[in-house]
């Protein structure tokens, strides 16, 4: 079996406790699309961008979700919410089989410094197995702006890559335009799953392996369920995007060295740009 269907929930969320709302569109999802296979919630939707939220691991969040995706018999990632770990905070996205049991957890890398504070950053890639149908890869919101990471998901065998954000600054275009050429550039889908309220701002996308729009999204709630193909990724990373553009394999077949990875590189330039700090008036 190569297709398996997802499902993206794009909702309203609060800082309060959302849990019952999540159940709610999760009921009614199912109800309208029970071949689903799959589904995703936006970056913190348990509890929208509060970190006094945070608990620790196989608190309330973890048992709800799991009893969720035991109870309609699906993969369940709900987003992702605050967790204490070890003295830290950290964003972290968990991931449940349908018998309810964790199989993957990613703590998001990149933050949305300055403005994400308090959160430790993640240091671990995370992809995980859907036994007989393929891999996903997971990463948040601003993980999407950093293609080292997607590039890394992507060598790890990651299909279809599970983004969800909480977005809703000025630079949301942006935002749009970074899923949109990461689908192209690392010739996988991309379920792009933003919120509402004080959980983003919308504008939900889902684009295919060759970096073509399936879902454009708004500024209301929304259900999207969409069957995604794993033998299309698979065909268009061995032909090329549309029989053209390989490149994954120019990458790994490219005798250029990039020594910004290595250990112990120093910028004199990127160090000239300054701390990393909100931007002030400039009078």
């Amino acid at each position: 079996m190569t297709k398996f269907a997802i499902a993206g929930i794009q909702m309203h969320v609060t800082t309060q406790n959302n849990l019952a709302e999540m159940r709610k569109r999760l009921a009614l999802l199912m109800h309208l699309y029970p071949w689903v296979e799959m589904v995703c919630f936006s970056e913190l939707a348990p509890h929208g961008p509060a970190l006094p939220s945070a608990q620790a691991a196989g608190g309330e969040f973890d048992l709800a979700f799991a009893e969720m995706a035991r109870q309609y018999q699906i993969w369940l990632q709900p987003g992702s919410y605050f967790e204490r770990r070890n003295g830290r905070i950290y964003n972290a996205a968990p991931v449940f089989n349908p018998a309810g049991e964790e199989v993957a957890r990613y703590d998001k890398m990149f933050p949305f410094t300055p403005y994400e504070e308090g959160v430790a950053a993640g240091t671990e890639p995370c992809v995980f197995e859907v036994p007989g149908v393929g891999r996903i890869g997971l990463s948040i919101c601003y993980d999407i702006w950093f293609p080292e990471l997607t590039r890394t998901l992507a060598s790890m065998g990651a299909e279809v890559l599970i983004n969800p954000v909480n977005a809703a600054f000025v630079d949301r275009h942006a935002d749009l335009a970074c899923a949109q050429a990461s689908a192209a550039m690392f010739q996988m889908y991309v379920f792009h799953i933003n919120g509402l309220l004080a959980g983003g701002n919308g504008y939900s996308q889902v684009i295919d392996p060759t970096g073509r729009l399936l879902h454009k999204g708004n500024v209301q709630e929304e259900m999207i369920p969409l069957e995604v193909d794993f033998a299309e990724v698979r065909r268009q990373r061995e032909r090329g995007i549309l029989n053209m553009g390989q490149p994954l394999k120019s990458f790994r077949d490219s005798p250029a060295r990039f020594p910004i990875y290595e250990q112990g590189y120093r910028s004199d330039y990127l160090d000239s740009l300054g701390p990393l700090q909100k931007a002030q008036r400039l009078r």
